[in-house]
């Protein structure tokens, strides 16, 4: 049967407008309405759905198309959450899904509420078409992913691990981008791993007292001056086997010097902040507390910085590293993320790879398709702890500007990358399941 793509094209936009004006922010999450909304679609289609409560107002979605388990199962799983907003800073309304100038806006358009329309458009195509599917194929959308998954994935994971018995899994956390290092590319990056969340509490206790006065044991400049340390800490470019073989495809590719030119190379890392921290480990400040008063000398100042520590770094060592470079007994250093262990590395030869780099080359003759690493968190982490090929990739072509729009302000997905996402995933889908 012959796919009418320009009515499906209009159907994944009514769908995508309508979910981004579902308010999900998280904290506090409340994503039960998502799931709802999605189920709903799917209900309409005879499509039977669980919903699986994880916490009052939370629930994960789960729908599968059964196969005939010649082979095991296949995952498409998104997040119904969005990080919150801070509307006074946006050019439109964050929660009406606005499309203006080939632009959908809204709060989630690209994380990851966009690829989740990608993925449903997928399945329920499946469905249509009466496709005969060698394995299952199980549409999962939860919620928590943007607070640590405590009652999404890892919820899941825990409690109903026969959800995720799958042999491979499709997420967020890679995809495509038009531009590269400030050159025009095709490159599609699959994520094969990622990066350890560890985020630090900094803590200076000094000596209170008043305003008006000389003061030499103020906690806040002491804390300004540990910061400053961290800030100007210069840590090297550290080469894992996954961006080894990242850097090696991309100079096959001349997107990047050879290895043995590293003056070259390693200039061309470092100036572009996401191609450099997949190379280092990198740390940000992202909260700050100190004072009570304006005339009183804070007794005790905070500070959180977020860390993304690389694959075998140890989170002890490095909140270690970072009291050594702070060197200040005034300011204590400890562990603010709860442990969900160290991210885990899985395969990028098989089936799966294979069937994205086929369907990507066969719609773009000049794209290149790489393996790769995601620089923050996702849900992907908890089934490659299973040992689970686990892939970041949002089949689209992000522009610099939609890529800012990761927790950022006017965040948009536009209609030409949410039409090519719901083809290209279709056809990733069909020829892995069919």
């Amino acid at each position: 049967m012959t796919i009418d793509w320009p009515a499906i094209h209009r159907e994944a936009l009514d769908i995508f407008v309508r979910y981004l004006q579902i308010d999900t922010s998280n904290p506090p999450g409340n994503e039960k309405p998502a799931a709802r909304y999605l189920g709903s679609l799917l209900a309409a289609e005879g499509i039977e759905c669980e919903y699986i409560e994880t916490a009052p107002n939370r629930e994960v979605l789960v729908a599968t198309l059964k196969g005939d388990g010649s082979k095991r199962p296949l995952m498409l799983c998104n997040h119904t959450d969005v990080v919150p907003v801070e509307e006074r800073y946006w050019e439109v309304p964050a929660f009406e899904g606005v499309v203006k100038d080939g632009r959908v806006y809204g709060r989630g358009a690209v994380d990851m509420k966009g690829c989740g329309v990608m993925q449903l458009i997928a399945f329920l195509l499946l469905k249509r078409q009466g496709a005969a599917l060698k394995r299952d194929v199980v549409f999962c959308a939860v919620p928590d992913e943007e607070a640590g998954s405590e009652f999404g994935m890892e919820w899941l994971c825990k409690h109903r691990p026969d959800v995720v018995d799958v042999e491979f899994e499709l997420s967020e956390g890679g995809g495509g981008v038009s531009r590269f290092n400030r050159v025009e590319a095709k490159l599609f990056n699959v994520a094969t791993n990622e990066k350890d969340i560890c985020w630090l509490r900094l803590t200076s206790v000094g000596t209170p007292g008043h305003g008006s006065r000389p003061h030499e044991d103020n906690s806040a400049v002491h804390l300004i001056r540990a910061l400053n340390r961290l800030t100007e800490w210069d840590r090297g470019i550290t080469y894992t086997p996954d961006t080894i073989a990242y850097l090696d495809r991309l100079a096959e590719a001349g997107l990047m010097p050879p290895r043995s030119q590293k003056a070259d190379l390693e200039e061309r890392i470092r100036r572009s902040p996401e191609l450099y921290a997949q190379f280092v480990n990198t740390l940000n400040l992202t909260m700050l507390n100190a004072g009570i008063k304006a005339n009183v000398i804070p007794a005790k100042s905070e500070a959180v910085i977020d860390c993304r520590l690389l694959p075998g770094q140890s989170k002890e060592d490095w909140a270690r590293q970072v009291r050594e470079r702070i060197a200040d007994e005034r300011v204590t250093v400890s562990l603010y993320s709860p442990d969900q262990g160290e991210p885990a590395s899985v395969p990028w030869d098989t089936e799966l790879f294979r069937t994205i780099n086929s369907v990507i080359k066969e719609a773009m003759e000049d794209a290149i398709v790489v393996p790769g690493m995601t620089i923050g968190g996702t849900d992907n982490r908890f089934l490659r702890e299973r040992g689970i090929p686990a892939y970041g990739f949002i089949p689209c072509l992000l522009s610099p500007e939609e890529r800012a729009g990761f927790h950022g302000n006017n965040e948009f997905l536009t209609i030409e990358n949410l039409n090519m996402g719901c083809e290209l995933m279709y056809e990733i889908v069909l020829r892995m399941s069919a």
